[in-house]
């Protein structure tokens, strides 16, 4: 196992345990086989453990495990504070020590906002005196460092990224994600500012490893390297220094094993010239289905009316390049939940970004057709009812 530092100097694995996707089984956590598998990470060297208070189940298995088997002291918890369901100040401490009761402990390694998407809801927390509260939880020991992990634009990220002193931040971030949400530009920013970056969905749910087009799989075989799909994903994270930890959802003994000896492996700065290329054919192979020719540039921004073009369209081709519930999922958490909408129903037709668009794309028409496929009447009510308690 390799380690990089945080803030303070301190090792972090550069593998790092997603507690979200325990195998489960009769309704709940397969107990004895995630133990198993989380005891077998830790003796290959993984010392990053990240969960939260809405996985069902997880904090207390970790709890469990750490307790049971004596090794508390042998890792760092990650855990979150659901900051969306925080309205008023005595709701943060509910949360938390339920999560230290939880976890059976009486600290928290690295404990994040979970699931910010807007710097409102930041700016929210800080009048309820949430920087006072962490001042008084980093003077006593009960939290060590403290983050957000985000799911939003790179403009917000950069905007939550500079509104505090954080210890470190967590992005989704992969070959395919790229450009979009926080992104390389953001990622890159956090590394100049010296804040350590956790990785989440390296694999975008398995969806790099199990669901690529025969295309992009022949890309890979005949590429020169023995490497799988995830070890591709994995070594292109691995290969930038900016990022610290990379998160995996590992369900069986295999992956354990197979991540954990990548993870001793990679190296940064290994990848060549002709790696990038086989990446490039394998976006290329899974962009094939895409249904708009955007590239996600930004030349049509910004628009009069507030409408996020890119995040549309990205979001409307990833329900084919993926599933449809994946790109709307994504949309409901980027666009849906922030304070300022930014739906395609505010489109006046004004007709400037199809002036602007290198890609001459019929803007106006596209985004009404992406928008009745992105919410269908279900998701048009549950997005408008979780902005009202994400964003007030």
């Amino acid at each position: 196992m390799q380690y990089r530092s945080n803030k303070k100097g301190e090792p972090i694995s550069i593998l790092g345990y997603g507690c979200m996707r325990f195998s489960r089984s009769g309704g709940g956590i397969d107990y004895k086989k995630a133990e198993s598998e989380l005891l077998r990470a830790i003796e290959l060297g993984v010392n990053y453990l990240d969960t939260a208070y809405l996985y069902p189940g997880s904090e207390e298995l970790v709890g469990t495990v750490l307790e049971r088997n004596g090794c508390r002291e042998s890792v760092c918890i990650a855990t979150k504070l659901p900051q969306y369901l925080v309205h008023k100040k005595s709701a943060i401490d509910r949360y938390f020590d339920e999560e230290l009761r939880r976890l059976r402990t009486d600290y928290v390694d690295y404990y994040l906002m979970h699931m910010v998407t807007d710097v409102r809801q930041w700016e929210n927390l800080v009048d309820l005196g949430i920087e006072e509260w962490i001042a008084h939880k980093k003077a006593s020991g009960a939290i060590r460092n403290i983050g957000f992990s985000f799911h939003g634009s790179t403009e917000l990220f950069l905007k939550v990224l500079n509104a505090y002193d954080w210890d470190f931040c967590q992005i989704q971030y992969n070959y395919l994600d790229e450009h979009t949400q926080a992104g390389r530009r953001g990622l890159e920013e956090a590394e100049r500012l010296g804040i350590p970056v956790v990785i989440m969905e390296p694999l975008r749910g398995g969806k790099l490893v199990n669901q690529l087009p025969q295309d992009a799989l022949d890309a890979f075989a005949q590429s020169g390297r023995s490497w799988s799909p995830a070890e591709w994903a994995l070594r292109w994270l691995w290969n930038q220094p900016g990022v610290t930890c990379v998160l995996s959802g590992m369900n069986s003994m295999e992956m354990v094993e197979e991540n954990c000896r990548i993870a001793g492996e990679a190296a940064h700065g290994e990848l060549e010239e002709r790696d990038f290329e086989v990446l490039e054919q394998v976006k290329a192979a899974i962009n094939a289905s895409v249904r708009v020719g955007c590239t996600g540039c930004g030349y049509c921004m910004p628009c009069p009316r507030g409408v996020d073009i890119p995040a549309l369209f990205r979001c409307y081709n990833r329900m084919y390049t993926e599933d449809k519930n994946a790109g709307r999922k994504e949309y409901w958490q980027t666009v849906s939940l922030r304070k300022e909408k930014a739906f395609a129903r505010q489109c006046i037709q004004c007709g400037a970004c199809e002036r602007k668009c290198p890609q001459g794309i019929a803007i106006r028409e596209q985004i009404h057709i992406a928008d009745r496929e992105l919410r269908p009447l279900p998701w048009r009510v549950a997005g408008d009812v979780a902005r009202v308690w994400a964003v007030r």
